[in-house]
């Protein structure tokens, strides 16, 4: 039982990060800030919501498959946003002053 909340937990917190992480896109007016908040954000919420569904997960082989999808996610997150501020940097894009 305390499991089950504990997983429900992580889950509605990990949401509750992902609506921060896209109420941070409407916010911020420079791209490189909106890329910051969205990515730190989602990846935590990404995190925690996994990681909620890993304390709910039928059996261990589930479990692992979503480890696996956690750590692929760490690895590809920060490349993705690495690649999309070079290529808006080598396209001209700067802060407005």
């Amino acid at each position: 039982m305390a499991l089950k909340i504990a997983a429900y937990f992580l889950l509605s917190f990990g949401m509750i990060m992902a609506a921060f992480g896209v109420a941070g896109l409407f916010r911020f007016p420079v791209i490189y800030m909106r890329l910051l908040v969205s990515s730190n954000v989602d990846v935590v919420g990404m995190m925690l919501m996994m990681t909620g569904m890993m304390l709910m997960s039928p059996n261990l082989l589930f479990a692992a498959k979503i480890l696996l999808i956690m750590i692929l996610s760490l690895i590809t997150s920060p490349l993705s946003a690495h690649a999309i501020a070079a290529s808006a940097y080598e396209s001209g894009y700067r802060f407005k002053k």
